[in-house]
C-alpha cells in the first residue's frame, strides 16, 4: 500500500468514527459537536487515546476502560468499512472527479447504516444535507445525459412510493426519499439495479437471520443497510454485473 492509499484509509477510518456520532445523534436532535463522546453505560468521557478508530476497540478488548461493560461492535465495524470503501473507490473508479461523488455516497450510506440499525430511521436532515451536496456535485460532474439524474430521481421516488402503497406501509418514507436521492446521483439504470440488489440482499440475509434465529418472523428489519450494499455494488460494478447477466442469459 502506497502513502496516498494509506492516507485515504486513515482519512476514511477517522470519518467513519465521525459518522457513528452523526448517525446516533442526529435522529435524537442532539448536537454532533458537543458533548464529547462517552461510554453509554457509565458516561465516562472518552480520551483521545480511547477514540482511535478500530485500534482503541481492539486494545480495550471491546470494553469500556472504566466500567468494563462491552461496547457495540458496530462502532469499529463502521470505521473499518468506511476506511475500506474509501481506499477501494479509486481502485475501482480510477483517479477521476467522480471519486468526489463516490466518497460522498459512501459517507451518506455509513451514516444511514448507523441510524437505521440503531433507530430504524433514515433522518430527513441527513437526506437534505446530502441532497444539497449531491446537487452541487452533479452540476459540476453531471451524468451523461445530464437529465438522467432527474429521471432517476423521479423513477426512484415513484417506484418506492408505489411499493409503500401496495404493501400498506411495508416501505418507510425514509426509504422512498433515499431512493429518489440515489436515482439523482447514479441515474436510472444503476438505481434500478441497486433496488434489485438491495431486495436480494435483504431477502438473503433475512432468511439467514430467520434460520439462525437472529431475527423474529414478522418483525421488521432495517432496510437501509441493504440499500447501501445494493447501491454501492451497482454503482461500482454496473457494467460487470450487466455483462455477466447477458452472458448468462444468452450463452
Amino acid at each position: 500500500m502506497n502513502i496516498l492509499n494509506l492516507l485515504i484509509l486513515l482519512y476514511g477510518l477517522t470519518l467513519g468514527s465521525f459518522y457513528n456520532v452523526v448517525g446516533l445523534r442526529v435522529p435524537k436532535n442532539k448536537s454532533i459537536i458537543a458533548p464529547r463522546s462517552s461510554c453509554p453505560n457509565c458516561h465516562h468521557q472518552l480520551t483521545v487515546l480511547e477514540l482511535i478508530p478500530v485500534l482503541s476497540y481492539v486494545i480495550q478488548g471491546g470494553k469500556c476502560r472504566k466500567c468494563k461493560v462491552g461496547i457495540s461492535p458496530i462502532y469499529p465495524l463502521i470505521e473499518f468499512i468506511t476506511g475500506l470503501l474509501f481506499v477501494s473507490a479509486p481502485l475501482v473508479l480510477g483517479w477521476t472527479v467522480e471519486l468526489l461523488v463516490a466518497w460522498t455516497l459512501i459517507s451518506l450510506f455509513m451514516i444511514i447504516f448507523v441510524s437505521d440499525i440503531a433507530y430504524m430511521l433514515i433522518p430527513d436532515k441527513i437526506l437534505l444535507v446530502f441532497a444539497g451536496i449531491f446537487l452541487i456535485e452533479r452540476i459540476f460532474i453531471p451524468l451523461r445525459p445530464w437529465w438522467d439524474s432527474l429521471l432517476g430521481a423521479a423513477i426512484g421516488f415513484t417506484l418506492l412510493l408505489i411499493i409503500a402503497i401496495v404493501s400498506k406501509g411495508g416501505m418507510g418514507g425514509g426509504d422512498i426519499k433515499l431512493f429518489a436521492l440515489i436515482g439523482f446521483v447514479v441515474g436510472t439504470k444503476t438505481m434500478l439495479l441497486s433496488f434489485m440488489l438491495a431486495t436480494f440482499y435483504g431477502a438473503f440475509f433475512g432468511i439467514i437471520g430467520l434460520l439462525f434465529k437472529l431475527v423474529k418472523r414478522g418483525k421488521p428489519i432495517p432496510f437501509g443497510p441493504f440499500i447501501a450494499a445494493g447501491t454501492l455494488t451497482a454503482y461500482f460494478f454496473y457494467e460487470e454485473i450487466i455483462g455477466w447477466y447477458l452472458q448468462f442469459l444468452f450463452r
